[in-house]
């Protein structure tokens, strides 16, 4: 039997701030999840499940809040799951709910991730004491850092190519509402004078830490026709994962992406990204992420990620879109960036996405990874279903 076609008939996002201080976690979810109702024109007696992601319960101190979480989110008395796959957990989290619909578990499901970062120190939660870690780093930053200057000696990119990816960033950000950061005397000077936290990645090539959630009603066939708007369709979808550490890993270009991207490509028919798709939503916590990820994800050759950046091509009116919406650079709640890089593709092919909106975008990748280059989650969606 064939797999359900998979619909995204509704999103909804808060406004990601530093601080929503006048929310409480089931405020947060509970925002985002009514805006992607609103969307769709449903109620909560039409949603059949809820999946829900975020990254490690410590960064709150609140374990397992899916628990106190199900009243806020319609879901008491309804199947409910939770997902967790470090930063790439949002994306892992829709797919796991598209897999719902897809194997006609579920007609109609909500999936939605968040992170509250005001109420933690992610940072210092990251960085792990002795004997677990050498005291030579401090956050996601400095365990990057080094695998960021093996790119750079391999490609030989020149170093200003990470503030370009971070003045595009901003910039797209200010024609997203919902971005964290509106920086609007933002200048490539002001990025590449910004002070060096773990060299080569300076303060304004790094993401914020921000409070946020984000919410996607998907469904089958039936629900689809009776959306109110035309629905993005998942054409692809994929999870990928590898250890931490092992012999031979390549932290420049994961296996483990390479495999996830060929998987989503290979269920949507796509032969050459770089032609084939319209734009991408690529998780970039740190700005050298991108033309490493470009090539990770086939559509650069090796070396050659960086080429694409310095020549504009990722640019919002460039041949290849990235990061539309200001990318993580420009809001980063850890639980929810994946599912906002889900979300964004599917706002990109729905027509929705407003003032960084990519003309006829007809099919747009979402990226999401996270731990240490080990866990990935990619879909690519379009404006028509997979079979027509």
């Amino acid at each position: 039997m064939s797999k359900e076609p998979v619909a995204v008939v509704g999103i909804g996002q808060t406004r990601h701030v530093a601080a929503r201080r006048d929310v409480s976690l089931a405020g947060l979810v509970r925002e985002a999840a009514r805006r992607a109702l609103r969307d769709a024109e449903l109620t909560w007696a039409d949603i059949d499940a809820v999946v829900i992601g975020k990254a490690p319960d410590f960064f709150e101190g609140v374990m397992m809040p899916e628990l106190y979480l199900a009243d806020a989110l319609g879901a008491v008395g309804k199947p409910m799951l939770r997902v967790h796959t470090a930063g790439s957990v949002g994306g892992s989290t829709a797919l796991v709910a598209a897999n719902l619909v897809a194997a006609r578990v579920h007609g109609t499901v909500l999936t939605l991730a968040f992170e509250k970062q005001s109420e933690s120190n992610a940072m210092w939660g990251l960085s792990l004491p002795i004997p677990f870690q050498q005291p030579l780093l401090a956050g996601a930053g400095g365990f990057f850092a080094p695998h960021i200057r093996a790119y750079m000696r391999r490609s030989g990119a020149p170093e200003t190519v990470g503030a370009l990816v971070a003045y595009k960033d901003r910039r797209n950000a200010l024609k997203n509402p919902y971005a964290h950061l509106h920086e609007h005397d933002i200048t490539l000077d002001k990025v590449m004078a910004s002070p060096m936290l773990w060299d080569p990645i300076r303060y304004s090539e790094t993401c914020p830490s921000s409070d946020g959630a984000c919410a996607m009603i998907l469904t089958d066939r039936a629900g689809a026709a009776r959306a109110p708007r035309s629905p993005a369709w998942m054409l692809g979808g994929a999870m990928r994962s590898e250890p931490t550490l092992f012999a031979g890993k390549d932290f420049v270009s994961p296996r483990a992406g390479q495999d996830c991207a060929a998987d989503v490509y290979r269920q949507a028919g796509i032969t050459d990204p770089r032609r084939e798709i319209d734009g991408a939503e690529i998780y970039v916590p740190f700005s050298w992420y991108e033309p490493m990820w470009l090539e990770n994800l086939g559509f650069a050759g090796e070396g050659e990620g960086w080429k694409l950046t310095e020549a504009g091509v990722t640019e919002l009116d460039g041949d290849l879109p990235v990061n539309m919406s200001g990318g993580v650079l420009s809001t980063n709640p850890i639980g929810a960036s994946g599912m906002i890089r889900f979300a964004e593709a599917a706002l990109q092919v729905r027509g929705q996405a407003g003032e960084h909106q990519v003309d006829g975008a007809r099919r747009v990748l979402g990226h999401a990874y996270g731990g240490g280059s080990q866990f990935f989650s990619m879909w690519l969606v379009g404006d028509r279903p997979p079979d027509s």
